[in-house]
């Protein structure tokens, strides 16, 4: 903001701050989606939502000039692109790691399907999943610790790009190897699986935080784009393997057929990206506020929540303040930890050991498909729409205490998992749930309300805060559910041996 040469400098403080003023006033009424749909929270006047309306209009101090007038979304092509996004993201490893059957084929040490022997390396074929988890699990939370640092340091585009290009030639290996026969060298195969594996949990976990960091400077309708197409990836990646189950004739095919999808649609991914800056809305929003305002040149907005940390006198002016972000979304990041920790304790571990209790008769329904339509797809279906939800309504607000609240109370749904058919039981006997239609119904509303719940979480970190910490904010709301997931998973061992 341009601060004069004429007058006197009490004058001069006077304009600038009625200066700042008009423009919260211009960019309340130009900002975009979050606030001004029908269903949207935002727009009423009632107290208790009015202090989440005032926190997350904090940093609209820092919007564009309002000079700029902001172009349309037009044919909602920026959403398009970013629910790409969030699809390529979670879609090539959804089909890596359910490639389950595949994987047996491969490790079994032979070129055939097994004739019911046991295989010379039963312990790789045996702990090959619990290898996977560590392989992808240490290298997520390393790389989200690196991409932090990076945030001022490698231009987004950078990060976005060499892990799409990454991500690309590990699928293209992975796919090249499907043909090859493998049982002469399993332990290199495997070998080559876990490094592969480590090296794509990395690249994906950078491309995820760089991309929903980025979607911080946006509208939330964009962060919510993105949130929505990983679900949908995974739904996708359900509907193509219950289709494999039931028309495929040979696991080589139908895993070249899904790596084969996996390397085209990340080839997309990189020319969807491309585009993105092309599109006037998204470039509107990707310019830079503060380009300087680490360096001390600009003056800083008024919430910025901690000057000191990011001002020139700053240990690494390059590091984002880590502090101001942790203390701004204490509470959004401990939702966003007991979300995704329930969510992990359940699925897949319990969830996938509920069985029919119609097994005994041999349908297809309660053999072959149970499992794979009452977990997978019906849990990745309901998360979609839970996460689509938000696009229309956002209740409750950021600083509510309904969030956490509501987080808690789904903890629960352990305990009626656990009294479904799961088997097998060594310690509690009881089934309390006589009908297969209770697992259908709690795995939908524990994919329901995880979609919807995680997702306003999410999209709420990157708006309350400066718009300068946007991206890293969004890096440590990627850690939150990294942090969830682990501990989930952790327990969900523990729990499993308890039941």
């Amino acid at each position: 903001m341009n601060k004069g040469n004429s007058g006197p400098s009490g004058h001069v403080t006077i304009t600038s701050v009625d200066v700042r003023s008009k423009q919260r006033d211009v960019a309340i009424i130009s900002e975009d989606d979050f606030r001004h749909t029908s269903n949207s929270t935002y727009r009423t006047a009632s107290s208790s939502l009015q202090a989440d309306q005032e926190a997350l209009l904090e940093k609209l101090l820092d919007c564009p000039p309002p000079s700029l007038q902001r172009p349309e979304d037009r044919y909602n092509g920026t959403y398009i692109i970013f629910f790409s996004l969030g699809i390529g993201s979670l879609l090539p490893w959804n089909f890596f790691v359910t490639a389950q059957e595949y994987w047996i084929f491969k490790l079994s040490n032979c070129s055939s399907p097994a004739t019911g022997e046991e295989p010379k390396d039963s312990d790789i074929l045996n702990y090959f999943e619990s290898y996977l988890a560590v392989a992808s699990t240490v290298p997520s939370v390393l790389c989200l610790t690196l991409n932090f640092l990076l945030v001022n340091r490698v231009p987004v585009r950078v990060r976005v790009l060499a892990s799409l290009t990454i991500m690309l030639a590990i699928f293209m290996v992975m796919t090249v190897l499907v043909k090859v026969d493998t049982s002469s060298w399993t332990h290199s195969f495997f070998t080559i699986t876990i490094v592969c594996m480590v090296i794509l949990s990395g690249t994906s976990t950078i491309f995820n935080s760089s991309v929903f960091g980025m979607t911080g400077s946006f509208p939330m309708r964009n962060s919510q784009a993105l949130i929505s197409g990983g679900a949908m990836g995974g739904t996708l990646s359900a509907v193509a393997s219950l289709v494999d189950l039931a028309v495929a004739s040979d696991v080589t095919d139908s895993t070249l057929a899904f790596f084969l999808t996996a390397d085209i649609f990340l080839a997309l991914c990189i020319g969807l990206y491309l585009l993105l800056p092309r599109l006037d809305y998204a470039r509107y929003y990707m310019k830079p506020v503060w380009p300087t305002v680490f360096s001390g040149e600009e003056q800083l907005p008024q919430d910025t929540p901690n000057p000191t940390s990011v001002a020139p006198g700053s240990s690494d002016p390059q590091t984002p303040p880590l502090g101001p972000i942790l203390k701004k979304t204490t509470g959004l990041g401990f939702s966003i930890v007991y979300l995704f920790f329930i969510t992990s304790l359940i699925f897949p571990a319990i969830c996938t050991n509920i069985e029919s209790l119609s097994r005994g008769s041999g349908s297809p329904w309660s053999t072959k498909f149970f499992v794979p339509l009452t977990t997978f797809l019906l849990y990745n279906f309901a998360d979609l729409c839970g996460r689509q939800i938000t696009a229309w309504i956002q209740v409750p607000g950021p600083r509510s205490k309904a969030l956490p609240g509501l987080a808690l109370l789904r903890t629960s749904l352990v305990p009626l998992f656990v009294f479904c058919n799961y088997q097998p039981r060594r310690h509690l006997r009881t089934v309390l749930f006589q009908s297969d239609v209770y697992p259908v119904l709690l795995t939908s509303l524990l994919g329901l309300s995880n979609g919807y719940l995680s997702t306003l979480a999410l999209i709420y970190g990157p708006k309350i805060v400066p718009r300068e910490l946007a991206e890293a904010t969004g890096v440590v709301m990627t850690f939150y559910v990294c942090l969830g997931l682990v501990l989930g998973s952790a327990c969900s061992a523990l729990l499993v041996h308890l039941i």
